[in-house]
């Protein structure tokens, strides 16, 4: 499962810098609205150190990381839903991502042109989300019409009318569609129309240096703009971790630790955006390689084997589980063996963050 997040935010916020940091691919960054003319994407490999502690014991050079997609969108403005600046032809590039990081300013910088002219975090995050429940608007109503004359012929499409009716109403007030969807049979039906305001958001408040760890006055509004709306918030500052990134990696720690980080920005966003997904991790280990592979919480072993191959689900036979833990601290798989702690599961194990796995499956 590879995930992926799309950066948006108003022009000049710092998307394109934040990019250029953590994917170390360089998107054009220039202090004028709409340089970012094509979706810039990047892979980034998710660090994880159990990987390493796992390798150690299996005596193997080669770790295969999971990774992240990160989706490098252009500056958003009032009116992109319908067409101003670039438009809708960047509100298409949001509908094929897995979560939305908005990137908000918080920082104060006269040299930095605002395309509102001025510094407001509440305004800002509510023109992106207001374009983004009129392009959904926009979306269900040329829907409509087709689904109700479809509707005439196939009587069950009726309960998509009825849905889509009801997302059009909230819409129209105002309302998210992630608020509007109330079960989740609701959420279900909903995901074959695509609507950008179901996506998860995480805000990442982009603060100068001197405003790290704790943020500033700005920080606390995206904060609670956060905390109601039930999505996640992380403070970070794109030009520390541009900084960072042109560090050796031997002196990263101690430049975090100068600004009372634990963790640099990237590893931040990935943990929160995993925690946002309702994803984890699980290894498969050998002296060919340690591999880490993503899935979602609550997911049952023969899921979890699907990761690896469509083969591994359909011929699931059971799974041979130990804790990444016990691995590390007794040293050896034979010795979690001996120590009773390597376990056969079946069809209905649920998979836990940081197993390690031997799947046995027969095609």
């Amino acid at each position: 499962m590879s995930l992926r997040c799309g950066i948006v935010g108003l022009p000049n916020v710092g998307k394109s810098t934040l990019f250029n940091a953590i994917t170390a691919k360089q998107a054009e960054a220039a202090n004028y609205p709409f340089c970012t003319i094509e979706p810039n994407v990047g892979t980034v490999l998710v660090p994880d150190e159990r990987m390493q502690q796992i390798a150690d014991v299996v005596k193997t050079p080669t770790l295969v990381p999971t990774t992240l997609d990160i989706v490098d969108i252009a500056g958003l403005v009032r009116g992109a839903s319908k067409g101003e600046g670039l438009g809708n032809q960047f509100l298409s590039h949001i509908r094929e991502v897995d979560a939305i990081v908005h990137v908000v300013r918080c920082f104060d910088d006269e040299n930095i042109i605002h395309v509102e002219g001025k510094i407001d975090p509440a305004d800002d995050i509510a023109t992106i989300e207001t374009e983004l429940m009129l392009a959904d608007l926009d979306s269900m109503e040329k829907r409509i019409e087709r689904l109700r004359k479809n509707a005439r012929k196939e009587k069950e499409l009726l309960l998509q009318v009825e849905l889509a009716e009801k997302i059009i109403a909230g819409l129209s007030e105002g309302i998210p569609a992630r608020k509007i969807l109330e079960t989740d049979e609701e959420r279900d039906f909903a995901r074959q129309f695509f609507l950008l305001t179901t996506k998860p958001i995480l805000f990442a408040a982009n603060v100068g240096e001197t405003d790290l760890p704790d943020g500033n006055q700005y920080t606390k509004q995206v904060a609670e703009i956060a905390a109601a709306s039930g999505s996640k918030m992380l403070i970070i500052s794109a030009k520390t971790e541009a900084e960072i990134a042109e560090l050796p990696e031997e002196e990263r720690p101690e430049f975090l630790e100068s600004l009372g980080l634990a963790m640099s920005g990237l590893d931040r966003l990935i943990q929160t955006a995993f925690d946002l997904l309702g994803l984890q991790t699980y290894f498969t280990a050998g002296v060919k390689e340690v591999h880490a592979w993503t899935i979602r919480k609550g997911a049952a072993a023969p899921e979890a084997a699907g990761a690896i191959h469509s083969d591994f689900e359909k011929g699931f036979i059971r799974a041979e589980v130990m804790s990444y833990r016990d691995l590390i601290d007794l040293g050896s798989e034979q010795k979690v063996k001996e120590a009773g702690k390597l376990r056969s599961e079946g069809r209905d194990y649920i998979v836990k963050n940081g197993d390690v796995i031997v799947f046995r499956f027969n095609v």
